[in-house]
């Protein structure tokens, strides 16, 4: 309240002259001179160590990423989920963060390449410069001394063995195993795996089991020996596919020998296998179980697994099952899990909705391509993005793309080097054309990144 002397002086002043108001006048200036009226502000990076991606958009700062320095400070779970539309930069970025990651000495990535060009896979092309010769799984070169994959390799256990059949099964019979045929399939593995010791166990082993079960499994349960081939029936059609049906050649028969399981990058080509068919989570699931035994080991070595089209993955439920496990296992050991996929809403309203919920959860690093609008709010939903993140990501262009790293979100745009650039880029008309006009396709002009982020980094 005015104080009552106050009072009284301010209403005689203002019966004696009116009253009185002060009026600024306009103050015209340019943006350069305003802008220090208000200081600048961005939010904080996630330190100076790791790769450079590229700059943070409003900023201006160089943007370093790296999980394996992050977790346990900044991220709970080293995982990281990359979404988009096509045509947008998902596959620029991942080729040159795995390029820029195998800078460090104690890196090791593999690569699952779903996607093809030219015959080949289009990872090919970064494997040949790095000297390395992909593991290109294709039942017809498979036929003729391509490259075979065993379920049952001794590498892999005997747990492993039976978990990794039974999701073979089910992924190509849609439904879980029930309980007689399940008891089928294990009294066939438990048998090939106790007998045959001279080579490698192979499909055609249980098959042949599963086709033929021995009497002593029948009595140990009280049932009938028929009763018991019945139940492993439908098992054997499956499994069958594997021996003589249209992925013949890749699963029955010892591993080959010579994959280099220590080179710093391994490249699984998938590219001549049918993406929409049951292949696909099938190979899956046999590589991801196999390199789990076989390349996952305690040697403080830090690894990546990168897998494109991971739908395949995230919308089954037995394969999602598979690679929950992987990922739990996977930190104790340093395992970074990297899933692109197009769109978000093809795995949360799937079959696997709650798999695919518990696989996101994991994935502490998000990062958001340009999507339309309806896809946009329904990303933001699942994920839990901001409003504002939400509202500018339909209107993103090529190579820039929201980045939520356990909360941390900022909007960062990919630079690509001069020497990256033929190795990243696998539409070729796209990058012909981009000669012309020297543009490296997101819309500016080319830039070294090496030169381009040493400032930023520093700021």
């Amino acid at each position: 309240m005015l104080d009552p002397l106050a009072a009284i002086t301010d209403a005689f002043t203002s019966f004696l002259f009116g009253k009185v108001e002060t009026t600024r006048l306009p103050v015209r200036t340019s943006t350069g001179q305003a802008q220090a009226v208000y200081m600048p502000t961005a939010a904080p990076g996630l330190g100076d160590s790791g790769v450079i991606i590229g700059r943070e958009v409003y900023s201006g700062k160089g943007y370093i990423y790296d999980p394996f320095q992050l977790y346990g400070q900044q991220l709970p779970a080293p995982h990281w989920l990359v979404l988009g539309e096509s045509g947008n930069g998902k596959s620029a970025l991942e080729k040159t963060y795995v390029l820029r990651q195998l800078r460090f000495r104690d890196r090791q990535v593999v690569v699952l390449d779903a996607q093809g060009e030219d015959g080949v896979g289009e990872w090919n092309l970064i494997a040949k410069a790095l000297g390395i010769t992909p593991i290109r799984l294709d039942p017809m070169a498979a036929l003729d001394g391509g490259i075979k994959l065993n379920p049952l390799d001794p590498a892999i256990t005997t747990t492993g063995q039976l978990a990794l059949l039974r999701t073979i099964i089910e992924v190509a019979m849609g439904r879980g195993l029930d309980e007689r045929s399940g008891f089928a399939l294990k009294v066939a593995h438990a048998y090939v795996h106790e007998t045959v010791d001279d080579r490698q166990p192979i499909l055609t082993d249980i098959v042949d089991r599963l086709r033929h079960p021995m009497a002593d499994s029948a009595e140990s349960m009280n049932v009938d020996l028929e009763d018991v081939r019945a139940w492993g029936l439908d098992v054997a059609l499956v499994l069958d596919r594997l021996v003589d049906g249209d992925l013949r050649g890749m699963f029955d028969g010892p591993t080959t020998a010579g994959i280099d399981l220590d080179a710093p990058l391994i490249v699984f080509d998938l590219s001549h296998i049918d993406r929409n068919s049951i292949a696909m989570p099938i190979l899956m699931a046999i590589v991801g179980v196999w390199l789990e035994h076989t390349w996952i080991r305690p040697d403080r070595k830090k690894r990546i697994f990168l897998v494109e089209e991971a739908w395949h993955i995230i919308n089954s439920p037995f394969v999602a099952q598979l690679f929950q496990r992987l990922l739990k296992f996977g930190r104790r050991l340093g395992l970074s899990f990297v899933a692109v996929v197009h769109h978000l809403s093809d795995v949360v309203d799937g079959a696997a909705a709650k798999e695919a919920a518990a696989i996101l959860k994991m994935a502490s690093t998000r990062t958001v391509y340009a999507q339309k609008a309806d896809e946009a709010r329904a990303t933001g939903r699942v994920l839990g993005l901001p409003r504002w993140a939400v509202e500018i990501i339909p209107t993103l262009t090529p190579g820039i793309a929201v980045w939520d790293v356990n909360g941390n979100v900022q909007v960062v745009k990919h630079l690509i080097t001069e020497s990256e650039r033929p190795l990243v880029y696998t539409d070729r008309a796209m990058t012909e054309a981009s000669d012309d006009d020297g543009t490296d396709g997101y819309d500016e002009p080319r830039v070294s990144l090496d030169k381009q982020l040493a400032d930023d980094a520093v700021a």
